[in-house]
Formats: structure tokens, sequence, C-alpha cells
């Protein structure tokens, strides 16, 4: 990524450490010492995070967090952000580029150029994409994009998403598919922009993949998980299908190297390495997003795009004390609660004018007895103590 939007945060003592060649197996030893990790693609696994003891935050420099184990870092308490939608755009271009660039042939047509043969008969067949019906699978950030491009090309957009219903997709303007198979039997063109997650993964299967239209074009650059390849290479051979892949299985996980995608070579299939979001545009982008989610740790307290919060606290109390804004008082009270058994999940505390009292805030998972309250409100410095009742969200 783009180092240079970091340098900023030199002025609030940070010390930036650049190490692209570090990798799952090597980064666990890099990490001594060091407080927030950036990472692009290389993965961050629990035995990173265990040997990252001085470990704050982990910025996950592009949309995804799934090469991040986030339930190891959350058991560390170390927080985990990510750079949503600042690669939109270029991951967006590339699709709409691999959808031309399979309606035209073009790679073919310039690769027979190159090899000095002119075969304009053959490369002036292309169907066209006005007027077809174009499918986008997730409503993302990303897809989004595809949205708004594919319209310019004339295309009749359908989508499905798990969040989309039939209102929101009359606000949007855009075909209401119910499912992933209806989407697919509807599309000419049927691009896949969802998030990996454990409802995602292996999404895009054997029955979707059947239901699309002969001879249609099936463009992949989110994640090569949410696909099934192995159904799709049938898919290939049994439909006719165009597809363009910027993902795949078991990617290198270095910048250069040599690898061999099987499926390549079962018919029009154009690939790209992995380069959606890789636009001097999205790394600026990304790298700026990053300044300001570490920026904003440091300096105001909040984590910006925090992906391991829970979203609904545990605790089904408030215990409400107004005391003397004096050393202790709130050291005595924690240890009244923690005597009784009582665990506080949360806590917060307001200084009035003149700094003389206090109201503290502490959510906790059980309520207090009376006599844990008694003796809170036995100490000299406690004026008052209440205990207020959460409603149950979950």
């Amino acid at each position: 990524m783009d180092t240079q939007a970091l340098e900023e945060l030199r002025v609030l003592g940070v010390e930036i450490i650049s190490r692209p060649e570090l990798t799952k197996e090597t980064l666990p030893a890099a990490l001594d010492g060091i407080g927030i990790l950036v990472v692009r693609s290389t993965e961050v696994t629990a035995r990173a995070i265990e040997a990252g003891r001085h470990l704050n935050l982990i910025v996950r420099a592009g949309a995804g967090v799934n090469t991040i184990d986030v339930a190891a870092a959350s058991a560390r308490g170390v927080y985990v952000a990510n750079c949503p939608g600042k690669n939109a755009i270029a991951v967006a271009e590339l699709t709409m580029g691999l959808v031309v660039a399979l309606d035209r042939r073009i790679v073919d047509a310039t690769i027979d150029l190159r090899a000095g043969k002119w075969e304009k008969t053959r490369y002036a067949q292309a169907e066209g994409l006005y007027g077809r019906r174009i499918g986008v699978a997730g409503l993302g950030a990303i897809g989004r994009e595809v949205l708004h491009r594919a319209r310019a090309f004339g295309l009749e957009p359908y989508a499905w998403s798990r969040s989309l219903s039939s209102n929101k997709a009359q606000r949007l303007d855009v075909g209401f598919a119910r499912t992933l198979e209806e989407l697919a039997a509807r599309s000419h063109v049927f691009t896949i922009h969802l998030p990996l997650d454990s409802r995602t993964r292996g999404i895009v299967n054997r029955n979707v993949l059947d239901a699309l239209p002969d001879g249609a074009i099936v463009v992949n650059t989110a994640r090569s998980e949410v696909m099934d390849y192995e159904a799709l290479e049938v898919a290939i051979a049994k439909k006719g299908l165009r597809v363009g892949l910027d993902v795949f299985p078991n990617e290198p996980d270095r910048g250069t190297g040599t690898f061999e995608p099987r499926v390549l070579g079962r018919g029009l299939v154009y690939g790209t390495p992995h380069i959606g979001a890789s636009t001097e545009q999205a790394q600026r982008a990304i790298a700026m997003e990053t300044a300001r989610i570490i920026r904003a740790f440091m300096t105001e307290e909040t984590v910006p795009n925090v992906v391991n919060i829970c979203a609904t606290s545990p605790a089904r109390y408030v215990v409400v004390i107004r005391m003397l804004d004096k050393v202790g008082v709130l050291a005595n009270t924690l240890s009244v609660l923690k005597r009784h058994g009582i665990n506080i999940e949360e806590i917060s505390n307001t200084v009035f004018d003149g700094a003389l009292a206090t109201c503290t805030k502490m959510r906790v998972s059980g309520r207090p007895g009376d006599a844990c309250l008694k003796e809170i409100a036995a100490f000299d410095e406690v004026l008052h103590v209440d205990v207020v009742s959460l409603p149950n969200l979950a």
C-alpha cells in the first residue's frame, strides 16, 4: 500500500515500519513490540495475534477481514478495523472491463493480432451489451458502483442481496430477485460482489450456475471462496459460459510467482491476478482511511470501522452512582462489586462543574443485591446509588 499517507502520523510519535515481504508464516516473529498492525492481504493468524503481545489495533487496508482471525483478536481485546468502500470504484471498473472484454473477446483478438493473424470475421460476431440483463449479487459499495456503470452501458439491472427487499429494490430502480438462483436465471451478465463469511462461503454453487442462460457472462471479482470453482468448470463446458475471474483458489501469497489455475483452460475464461482494488486512486484512498483510523484511535479514543465490538452489550442492568470526586471512591466501589461477583461490562464517568462530584454508570451483567448496594452506599463519599434495568434487545 501507499505508505505516504501514514507519514503524517509521525507527529503523533508513531514509528512506521514497512515490511511488505512478511507472510503468514513470518509475520508472528515480526510483531514483538508492535502496537498497531496494518495489512493488505497478508493473513493474520491466531498465532500472530498471540505473538503480538503489545498489539492494540489491526487495520485491514481493504474491505474484507476474512484474512484476519477476528475471533482470536477479540479474545485478546485487540480492535480490528477495515476500510470499506474505498476500493469500490476500482473493483467496479475492473468488473465492467472484464464484461466488455468477454463480450468482444478483446484478449483473444489481441493475442491473434500479436501473432500476425487478422481474424476480423471471427471477432465481429459479438452479441453486444445494450438492452441485455445484468444480475448483481451483493449490493454493498462495489455492487452499487457496478450498477451505476452498468446503466451507462444500457444494461437492465437486477440484484440480489440478503438485505434487499422488494421495496428497497424499487427505490433503487433495480429488478428484485428473491433468491440467487432467480437472479442467475434472469442474467445475461452475472457479477458477484459478496463478502466472504460463513453464510456466503460456496453460495454460488451448482444450482446457481445451472440456472444461468446458455452463453451467459459470469464475473467474480469478490472472493474465490464464495464460488464453487469445480461446478464452474462443469458449467463452462455444459452451458458455454464466458467467465472473467480476478480471484482464484489457492492464490500465491506473494506479488510475483508461478500460478496455473486450471479453470483458465476450460473455455472462454479471462483472468487477472487479484488486482481489483489495485489502482493508484484506490491505494491512496485506502491509505488515507488507514491513517484516519489510526489517528482517531490515538487522539480520540475511538476506532472508526471497527468490526469486532459487540453490537448488543451482554449487560442487563446499570448501576448509577453519584459520588464525590475524590481518590479511591470508584476503586472502593469496584472492590465491593467484585466481592459480590458482579461483572462490569461497560463503565463511563461524568465530572460535573467544579470537579466536586461525578456520576458513574456501570453496565453490569447481573443485578446487585440489596446487601451489595447498602455496602456501596455506606461509603461517606457516595451521594446516591441506584440500579436501572436495561431493555433486553437480544
